[in-house]
């Protein structure tokens, strides 16, 4: 029997869904429950093949947990590694990289010094030329954590004053600077399996429990076509970064949709904030992903999603449908050994028979002409 587990915290309606409809699909020798630990041991395997992860960005002892895991061969999704390592500044400049447009930003030093620091600990940082960063980023704009998420510590700014004013409350966190976007149309797009993208329109300046609750302004020829680039951006970034469950959201600007946040290990999905359509699409494709991944897991082996950035010969040879693991390393080549073999001969020949150096050098050129096939 594969087991596939959901690990959660104070969300109620994914969760139950997700199981319900996973043991309704699944063929025999698959079963979805909640996740249950005890106690934990290194090296020591869980009872599951795949376990969905909701919570584990809030719980340091769920995230050990689940490396443990990934390390003996249960499908974590999302993948516990990467989105350890994952933050918004180096998300913007892989967008970059792949052609995805997004805000003008710049990175920022904490304001105050990480403990244990001292003057001596920056002497590498310039001081930052405020005015042409202003010039640079225009106002509005906004300030929020390069690492983070869920609207926590972050600000508008309409003029430097109010920069000074925000970056002061901001402490050691480091923050990013980044252009307003005056947009026409805003969407939240799902991703799930790298796949199966659900764009919905949004709008963050509602109230949490109204922002679904809108529609797409752009229509006609230029609506479709937005549509398509969205989910080509879509495709793009989660190949890119390697999430199995993801949302990407997208600001609209003169037409072009500008990728605003799309790193998210743990995605909204509550039949209260998203929608019951919106709800009904999440629980099936979860679903649907979490069984084909349990059917793929190969227990002790590694059953992570990374990303082409992060791993980049996995993601090669995935295209010729092999594993790293099962490319042959490549033999050395023995050329050295024949090359002092005939020096030395020549040696040892001119030495016993110094009249006879004419068949010891024609002897020496074998290795050579074995080189040139």
């Amino acid at each position: 029997m594969k087991k596939i587990g959901i690990l959660f915290g104070q969300e109620n309606t994914f969760p139950q869904a997700f199981i319900d409809r996973v043991n309704q699909k699944a063929p025999a020798g698959i079963m979805a429950e909640f996740v249950k630990i005890d106690q934990v041991e290194q090296h020591v395997a869980p009872d599951y093949a795949v376990i969905i992860d909701r919570i584990s960005q809030d719980v340091p002892f769920y995230r050990a947990y689940l490396k443990n895991a990934a390390l003996m061969g249960t499908a974590v999704i999302n993948n516990p590694f990467w989105w350890s390592a994952d933050e918004k500044f180096f998300n913007n400049a892989l967008a970059v990289r792949l052609g995805v447009p997004v805000p003008k930003t710049l990175l920022l030093p904490s304001k105050e010094r990480p403990t244990d620091t001292s003057e001596r600990s920056f002497r590498n940082l310039s001081m930052m030329d405020w005015d042409a960063a202003f010039e640079h980023i225009g106002f509005p704009a906004y300030m929020k954590p390069h690492s983070g998420g869920g609207w926590k510590s972050v600000y508008k700014l309409d003029s430097p004053d109010d920069f000074f004013r925000a970056y002061a409350e901001t402490g050691q966190l480091v923050m990013l600077f980044q252009e307003a976007v005056d947009f026409t149309d805003y969407f939240r797009c799902y991703c799930i399996g790298g796949t199966e993208v659900l764009i919905m329109p949004y709008e963050p300046r509602n109230e949490p429990h109204l922002r679904y609750a809108t529609e797409m302004k752009t229509t006609g020829e230029a609506g479709e076509k937005l549509l398509a680039t969205m989910k080509d951006y879509v495709l793009k970034l989660n190949a890119g970064l390697g999430y199995d469950f993801n949302t990407v959201e997208f600001a609209v600007r003169d037409g072009i949709p500008l990728a605003i946040d799309f790193g998210n290990p743990a995605p909204d999905a509550d039949i209260n904030s998203v929608g019951e359509k919106n709800f009904e699409w999440v629980v099936e494709a979860a679903a649907n992903m979490a069984i084909a991944r349990a059917q793929a897991q190969k227990p002790g082996q590694d059953n992570l999603t990374w990303g082409t950035f992060v791993h980049p010969h996995r993601a090669k040879s995935a295209e010729t449908h092999f594993t790293v693991a099962d490319v042959p390393t490549p033999t050395p080549k023995k050329k050295a050994a024949p090359k002092a073999a005939a020096a030395a001969k020549p040696a040892a020949a001119k030495a016993a028979a110094p009249k006879k150096e004419a068949a010891p050098k024609a002897a020496a050129k074998k290795p050579a002409a074995k080189k040139s096939e």
